[in-house]
């Protein structure tokens, strides 16, 4: 469900498919037709992303075109590896140093670890993609990702932005993501300007303050952090820490460089400080945190699913909230062949605060959600099958 309604155009974009990843042996052309006849040529994954754009819908709309494409791309190079429990140390499995399989034991690198090798290199290349596409257009903006793949039995789960996915299982509530948001990875880009200073271009203190600092604060030892910090200490504040912070305001108000509400996502290459020649794009990572989950260690249940989602929904309902809705409808709606659907379009419902038939509204104690929203829920007990 896709569910436009601060913006003109939608900014929200999304992307479900079937990912064919063709296996073949290094320096090997089959032929064409037998490997769509011979269909063991090929492992199959599913792909579900949503994209939540800023400064326009237009790098959304790129990367919900092309990042699975990328994804494919990615998981081919790595797929004569990835069908053994033990990667090889060379794909072609040439032997260089007897003790390799050691080394790659001792490493712990397993299968998965070069799927999600493959998903941090196909944002990254997607990221990339769209700086050409938009620089090309003489377009701008920039779109957070989330992308969730089944591939092998396992569920892999790429967060760059502040959507998020759960599973919400019989017994439990598993978070699959985490949002990336200034405060959230504060010391990485902090630790960013302490290398590098001259991205800041004189105009911001890397420094942490509970406040801005004013005129009157010179001279004074006032509480801050800096990047290595997990707390706080004291420091006599210089005229340098009278700048602009470099992540200013606090919650859903913080700002990176007082320009963008998210750390990580894709595009914005031509994105700069307003009035300045800052550029926003070294502090903002496309690099995606990536979650797994094996689907051999738990029973899944009938109405075990996947909730993804864009912030317009997580801004006015908590984890909790949403795994309750859902057992409580699924539970009610057992018979309905299209129940699935109809609980992501009561999700958004519930998060606009609206009354949608004999479904929730929001109570007093919540806000309402004007943000552009998206919801996949997808159902995890048949998994294997077509």
């Amino acid at each position: 469900v896709i569910n436009a309604e601060k913006s003109e155009f939608n900014e929200d974009q999304a992307a479900c498919c079937r990912i064919s990843i063709r296996r073949r042996e290094l320096g090997l052309e089959e032929d064409e037709e037998w490997l769509i006849l011979c269909s063991t040529q090929f492992l199959t994954g599913y792909y579900w992303a949503l994209f939540d754009g800023h400064g326009g819908p237009e790098a959304a709309i790129i990367a919900s075109n092309y990042l699975h494409y990328c994804i494919k791309q990615k998981l081919e190079e790595v797929a004569g590896g990835i069908t053994e429990a033990c990667p090889p140390m060379h794909l072609s499995r040439r032997c260089v140093c007897n003790s390799d399989p050691q080394f790659v034991e001792e490493k712990h690198i397993h299968a998965e670890d070069l799927v999600v090798g493959a998903l941090e290199n196909a944002f990254q290349e997607c990221d990339e993609v769209i700086g050409q596409e938009m620089e090309a257009t003489k377009q701008t903006g920039g779109c957070t990702a989330l992308a969730a793949l089944y591939f092998q039995g396992k569920l892999y789960v790429a967060n760059a932005g502040d959507s998020r996915a759960i599973l919400v299982l019989k017994d439990n509530v598993v978070p699959m993501s985490c949002e990336f948001t200034p405060e959230t990875e504060r010391q990485r880009i902090q630790h960013l300007a302490f290398l590098f200073p001259k991205l800041l271009d004189g105009e911001f203190t890397r420094f942490e303050f509970p406040r801005r600092l004013k005129g009157d604060d010179l001279g004074q030892k006032v509480l801050y952090r800096d990047y290595f910090m997990e707390g706080w200490g004291y420091k006599t504040v210089e005229k340098a820490d009278l700048k602009y912070p470099l992540v200013h305001g606090h919650g859903k108000q913080a700002r990176l460089l007082g320009t963008l509400a998210v750390s990580r996502g894709l595009g914005d290459h031509q994105l700069k400080v307003i009035d300045t020649n800052i550029e926003v794009k070294p502090f903002l990572s496309c690099i995606p945190k990536v979650n797994v989950f094996d689907f051999a260690l738990h029973d899944i249940k009938e109405d075990d699913v996947l909730i993804m989602a864009t912030d317009g929904l997580w801004d006015v309902l908590c984890n909790t909230e949403v795994a309750q809705m859902v057992r409580s409808f699924l539970a009610e709606n057992r018979t309905d062949p299209h129940r699935f659907s109809e609980l992501a379009k009561c999700l958004v419902c519930r998060a606009r605060g609206q009354r949608r038939g004999h479904q929730w509204m929001l109570d007093d104690s919540h806000e309402a959600s004007y943000d552009d929203i998206s919801v996949f829920v997808i159902p995890l007990h048949n998994r294997d099958e077509d």
